[in-house]
C-alpha cells in the first residue's frame, strides 16, 4: 500500500467522492485522509444500553431502543409538513417525528423492517416521541464497529444535507482507519512514552475514534492531548533558546543617578511581587541577551513603577526609552504619570500621537533622532517609517494584545540591533493561556496590590432594590465621593446604546436634581472635544455622578471616584466587569461596584456575576473566563488560528500542559537540536509541523 496513503486526497476515501469532498474542505478543512482520521469527536454517548417502549419517559437524556418500524404518515403544519412514524416492541410503541429532510426519510426507511433507534425522549400531546433520531438496521447494526461508546461529532446544516452528519462522519471514520491504521508513524520517543505510560500513537487514533470502554477512552484522549500539548511547548520552547542565542541585546550593567533619584524620592515602599520583578527584568537587562518579557499585573498593582524603572536603567546606560499605548487616552495619561513621576530631574520627556500638531511633531522628531529625547511617550504614531530614533535601548508595550505583530516589530527595527522588550498587560491571563500563547517570552507576574488599597466590596443586585441603590448613592456624595454608571453597549444597536443611556440619565436626573447635583454624560456619539470636556469636570470635582458607556474602561484614573455602578451587567464579560471595577478603589477610602442586572439571567451570567462578588483576583476571574468562553474567545484569536486546538483544552487540561512543558524542556536542554537518534521520531514530526506554518502567536 502506498506509503503516504495519509496524504491522499479526501475525495478518494470510499463513500465520499467529490461533491462531499467539497464540503468536507469548506465546512471542516479536510483535505486528506489524515485530516479525517486528525477529526475528533467531542463527546461519547453510552450506547450500552436498550430500552423498552414502557421503561423511556421525558426525563431520560439519550435512549436505544429496537422495534419495528410502522405507520408512516405527513401532517401538514402553518409552515412545511413533519412526519410521523411509529416504533414497536413487545412493551408498546412510541412516534418518531422529522421536521425536516422528510421525503429523505421516508424513501430510505422501509416500514415492518427492524431498526435499532437512537435519540432523545420528549413530550408532545402526553405522548413520548422522539425528534430526528439516528437509524440503522439491526442487521447493519450487529455488523458495524459496536463498542458501546458511541462517538459524536461537530456537523453543519451544509453537511447534513449531504448525509454528513455525527453518524454520516463516524461511517467515513469506520471506513478509514482500518485502511491507514499501518500507516501512522509514531512521533514521540520511546522514554516518553515508556516513562509517562502513553499509549501507542495508532492504538489512540483507533481508540478516540472507536474506543471498547471507558478506560481506552482516556487513555486515548491523554495521549493525544500530552502530544497537542508537547509539540506546542517544545515549538515555544526552542524559538525561545534560539532567540536567546541569536539576539545579543545591549548591556545595562549601571544603576545610577536617574534610576537611584527615582527610587529614593518615592514616598510608598513597592511590594514584595514589584520587588521580585524588577530584580527579574535587571537579570535580564544585565545578561547580554536581548530580554522578551511579558509584564502581567492587575489594574493598580504597579506596573508602571516597574516599567518606569526599567526606562531609567536604560538612560543610566546611555540609551533611549519608548512606551507605546494602544490608545490616545492612555498615551496621556502615561505621559501625564511619568512626567509626574520625574518632575524633579533633568529628563526630556515627550508625547506623540495622532493628533500632535506637525510643527510640535517635527520638533519632537529632529530632537528624537539627535538624541536629546530620553524618553518617547505615544501611540501606533511610533512607528510610523519617519519616526527614528539615535539610540532605542528599551521599549515598553502597555495592552500588548491590541497591538499586531507587524506593528510591535517595526518597533523595535528601529535600532541596528534589537532594543529590550518589556510587554505589559492588565489582562490577566491564567497560567495555561500565557504558558501557550506566551511560552516564548519569559513570564514575570505582579501578583499582590499595594498595602494601603482596600479591596473592593462587590455586591450583585436586582432591579427591584433601585430604591436602596439611589439612597446608597446619595450617602456617598454626601461623604464627597464619586460614582460611576456606565451602560452596556448593545452590539446590535448604537442607537439602542444612545436611548438605553440617555433613558438612565433622564431617570437619574429626577433622582439627583439639579442644583444639588451635577452629572456628566460621556457617549459614543458625542465628538471627542465634548466628551474630554465632560471627563474634565469629573477630574475637577465638578460633577458628582458619570454616566457612560465602557468608553471609560481604560484610561481614565480618578482617585476620588470609589464607586462603580454596572447597569445591566449581565450583557458584560467577565474581563470586562473587572476592568470597569478597577476604575474605583484609587484613593483611600473603600470602594464599591455594584453589578445590576435583571431577574433573567443564564447559568452563564449567573457565574459571572457571582464570580465577581466573590472575588477580586484577576487570574482566578480570568481562570473562570476561560472556563466558560474558551481561549480563542478569551484573547481574540479564535480567528486567526492560534490556539486552534485539535483535542486539548486548555481550561481543563492544566496538568497535562504542565507535563508537556517539562519534558519538551528537559529535552532540549540534553539535546537542543533534537539530533539524538533517541529523539527522531519527535524531529521528523516537529519538522513535519513546521513544513505547515506551525506557530503560535509569537510576540516577537
Amino acid at each position: 500500500m502506498n506509503k503516504n496513503i495519509l496524504n491522499s486526497p479526501i475525495e478518494y476515501l470510499q463513500g465520499v467522492g467529490p461533491q462531499r469532498a467539497e464540503i468536507l474542505k469548506n465546512e471542516l478543512n479536510i483535505y486528506t485522509f489524515k485530516d479525517l482520521a486528525y477529526y475528533f469527536p467531542f463527546r461519547f454517548i453510552d450506547k450500552s444500553k436498550y430500552y423498552k417502549t414502557n421503561e423511556i419517559s421525558e426525563n431520560l437524556n439519550y435512549v436505544q431502543l429496537v422495534g419495528t418500524l410502522s405507520n408512516f404518515k405527513e401532517v401538514k403544519q402553518k409552515r412545511g409538513s413533519r412526519l410521523i412514524a411509529e416504533i414497536t416492541d413487545e412493551e408498546g410503541k412510541i412516534e418518531l417525528v422529522w421536521f425536516k429532510n422528510t421525503k429523505w426519510i421516508k424513501k430510505g426507511y422501509k416500514p415492518s423492517k427492524k431498526y435499532v433507534v437512537f435519540g432523545k425522549p420528549s413530550l408532545f400531546g402526553n405522548k413520548i416521541n422522539i425528534i430526528h433520531p439516528e437509524m440503522e438496521l439491526v442487521s447493519e447494526h450487529k455488523a458495524s464497529i459496536q463498542t458501546g461508546m458511541k462517538p459524536v461529532y461537530h456537523s453543519s446544516e451544509k453537511l447534513n444535507s449531504k448525509g454528513l452528519n455525527s453518524n454520516g462522519i463516524s461511517k467515513l471514520q469506520k471506513k478509514l482507519i482500518p485502511e491507514i491504521i499501518d500507516h501512522i508513524p509514531e512521533n514521540l520517543s520511546e522514554k516518553i512514552i515508556n516513562e509517562h505510560k502513553l499509549i501507542s500513537k495508532k492504538e489512540a487514533i483507533k481508540s478516540i475514534h472507536f474506543p471498547n470502554d471507558s478506560i481506552s477512552l482516556q487513555k486515548a484522549q491523554f495521549r493525544l492531548k500530552f502530544e497537542e500539548l508537547f509539540f506546542i511547548q517544545l515549538s515555544l520552547l526552542k524559538n525561545k533558546l534560539i532567540n536567546k542565542e541569536k539576539s545579543k541585546g545591549f548591556i545595562f550593567n549601571k544603576v545610577s543617578k536617574n534610576f537611584n533619584f527615582f527610587f529614593n524620592q518615592l514616598d510608598f515602599e513597592l511590594t514584595n511581587a514589584q520587588k521580585r520583578v524588577t530584580k527579574e527584568i535587571r537579570k535580564d537587562l544585565n545578561s547580554g541577551k536581548q530580554m522578551n518579557r511579558l509584564l502581567q499585573g492587575d489594574v493598580g498593582s504597579g506596573k508602571t513603577v516597574v516599567a518606569l524603572m526599567s526606562i531609567l536603567i536604560a538612560i543610566d546606560n546611555g540609551y533611549q526609552a519608548c512606551l507605546m499605548a494602544p490608545t490616545e487616552i492612555l498615551a496621556v495619561q502615561h505621559f501625564k504619570t511619568i512626567t509626574k513621576f520625574l518632575y524633579n530631574s533633568k529628563l526630556n520627556i515627550k508625547l506623540l500621537t495622532g493628533s500632535t500638531p506637525k510643527s510640535k511633531k517635527n520638533e519632537v522628531l529632529d530632537s528624537l533622532k539627535n538624541g536629546t529625547i530620553d524618553i518617547l511617550i505615544g501611540t501606533h504614531a511610533l512607528i510610523e517609517p519617519n519616526v527614528g530614533f539615535y539610540n532605542l535601548g528599551i521599549v515598553i508595550i502597555d495592552e500588548q494584545h491590541r497591538f499586531g505583530v507587524e506593528q510591535r516589530a517595526k518597533l523595535w527595527k528601529k535600532n541596528s540591533s534589537p532594543p529590550h522588550i518589556l510587554v505589559m498587560t492588565a489582562t490577566p491571563i491564567p497560567r495555561t493561556l500565557a504558558m501557550t500563547l506566551y511560552g516564548d517570552l519569559d513570564i514575570s507576574i505582579i501578583d499582590e496590590l499595594p498595602p494601603n488599597r482596600k479591596p473592593i466590596k462587590t455586591s450583585h443586585i436586582y432591579d427591584n432594590k433601585r430604591l436602596q441603590l439611589i439612597a446608597f448613592m446619595k450617602e456617598q456624595i454626601k461623604n464627597k465621593n464619586q460614582i460611576y454608571v456606565v451602560y452596556p453597549l448593545i452590539e446590535e444597536s448604537a442607537t439602542l446604546d444612545y436611548n438605553f443611556l440617555m433613558d438612565g440619565y433622564a431617570s437619574l436626573e429626577r433622582d439627583f436634581p439639579k442644583p444639588n447635583y451635577q452629572i456628566s454624560v460621556v457617549h459614543g456619539k458625542m465628538k471627542a472635544e465634548d466628551k474630554e470636556f465632560e471627563l474634565q469636570r469629573f477630574i475637577k470635582k465638578e460633577t458628582q455622578i458619570m454616566i457612560a458607556t465602557t468608553v471609560i474602561e481604560v484610561g481614565i484614573d480618578v482617585p476620588n471616584a470609589n464607586v462603580m455602578i454596572i447597569e445591566s451587567a449581565e450583557r458584560f464579560g467577565l474581563s470586562q466587569l473587572h476592568q470597569l471595577r478597577g476604575r474605583v478603589g484609587r484613593g483611600a477610602q473603600q470602594a464599591y461596584c455594584v453589578l445590576m442586572s435583571s431577574f433573567k439571567l443564564t447559568d452563564e451570567a449567573k457565574i459571572r456575576l457571582t464570580t465577581m462578588a466573590r472575588t477580586n483576583d484577576g487570574f482566578e476571574i480570568a481562570d473562570v473566563d476561560l472556563k466558560l468562553r474558551g481561549p480563542g474567545d478569551l484573547m481574540g484569536t479564535k480567528q486567526s488560528g492560534i490556539l486552534n486546538l485539535k483535542i486539548a483544552d486548555l481550561a481543563k487540561d492544566t496538568q497535562i500542559l504542565k507535563l508537556a512543558r517539562f519534558v519538551a524542556s528537559q529535552i532540549l536542554k540534553k539535546d537542543k537540536t533534537l539530533s539524538q537518534e533517541k529523539n527522531k521520531p519527535i524531529y521528523l514530526h516537529y519538522k513535519d509541523l513546521e513544513k505547515d506554518n506551525f506557530s503560535y502567536g509569537r510576540i516577537s
